[in-house]
Parts: structure tokens; sequence; C-alpha cells
């Protein structure tokens, strides 16, 4: 499913024009951001989490190349944890 998909469907079940649906859906990708790159973790109660996580900086080897070490910077990642009864309906509907 891509984003165009989601917005169909979340208008077919909100009963939301597609240009709303676009925008709602737009809005909560954009407050999401927002949140991380503050700092803050978005909790969504039976759905999951956002956060961002610390990566060490590391070496690396070029894969052009296997002999050429690099130097990795130090970055923030975003992850998502899915919630328990998010996981639970996922792995007994697609059984």
């Amino acid at each position: 499913m891509n984003k165009s998909d989601l917005v169909s469907k979340m208008a077919e079940k909100s009963g939301l024009t597609k240009k709303d649906a676009q925008k709602a859906l737009d809005s909560f990708m954009a407050c999401v951001e927002e949140a991380l790159i503050e700092g803050d973790k978005v909790q969504l109660v039976g759905f999951g989490t956002f956060e961002t996580r610390e990566r060490a900086a590391r070496q690396g080897r070029n894969p052009k190349n296997p002999d050429q070490i690099i130097e990795i910077a130090a970055s923030k990642a975003p992850v998502f944890k899915a919630g328990k009864s998010f996981k639970e309906a996922v792995n007994t509907k697609s059984k």
C-alpha cells in the first residue's frame, strides 16, 4: 500500500473526501516529524510509539572497495515500536 492507497482507504473509512484525508495524513506526518526533531516521543496507545534512537559513530567498509575502511558519523534514527494490541491484531488476522 502506498500513500495514495492509504489516503483512499482513510477517506472511505472516515467519510472524509480524499482531499481532507490527504490533509489529515500530511498533518499527522508533519506533527510526528516535528515531535521527533524536538526529541519528543509520540505514543499512540494500542498502536505504537514513534521515537528516535542514537546511533554511535562506527567504522565500516566501502562496498565497492572492501579494503577501504570508512568512518560513519553518529546519527539519530527514527524508529517505530508496535504496541501489544496492534501486534496481536496483525498476528491473528494474518493466519
